[in-house]
């Protein structure tokens, strides 16, 4: 188990992240209209997963607007946004912002990604929710980069999440 914090507070985090040179683990969850997705449904594209609580608190909807402007310049990529909000709030949060880069999707079904992905709050005022994170794949599903936010108020280091994609 890790631990990270919140607003100073530890928290401790299940699971064990996905590391650099592995292969990530398949997951499927809810993407708009109540869809399901797995990973198999970006085959061929770089993904870069945004994993994070909740798209209604600040530092959250941040890191998705930074990363909708951010993949704008990479090419046959690709940004999920996970997060336990369902898939409308999720897609009202992006229209209202004009948000068009980004995917999300919702850990409404497919609790075991908390776990395979290292992201399960375990305790805390947030737990059952996902700490942040994120996980750059390649176009194979391999890991190339990971990050467990060590705050889950602070925003994630985007210049090293983006740079194993150039």
């Amino acid at each position: 188990m890790a631990q990270v914090t919140l607003k100073g507070s530890p928290v401790q985090v299940g699971g064990a992240l996905p590391l650099p040179g592995g292969s990530a683990p398949d997951f499927t969850l809810v993407a708009e209209g109540l869809a399901d997705k797995s990973l198999k449904d970006y085959a061929g594209l770089r993904k870069v997963l945004n994993i994070f609580p909740s798209v209604d608190t600040p530092t959250c909807a941040s890191s998705v607007r930074a990363f909708n402007e951010k993949v704008a310049e990479l090419d046959n990529t690709v940004v999920l946004c996970i997060s336990a909000d369902l898939p409308f709030a999720q897609a009202r949060f992006c229209g209202a912002e004009g948000l068009e880069n980004v995917k999300n999707l919702s850990t409404l079904r497919g609790r075991e990604f908390h776990t395979n992905y290292g992201v399960d709050i375990a305790d805390g005022p947030l737990a059952g929710l996902t700490a942040r994170a994120v996980v750059v794949l390649d176009e194979n599903d391999n890991v190339l980069h990971s990050e467990l936010v060590g705050e889950i108020a602070d925003e994630p280091n985007y210049d090293a999440a983006l740079s194993v994609l150039k």
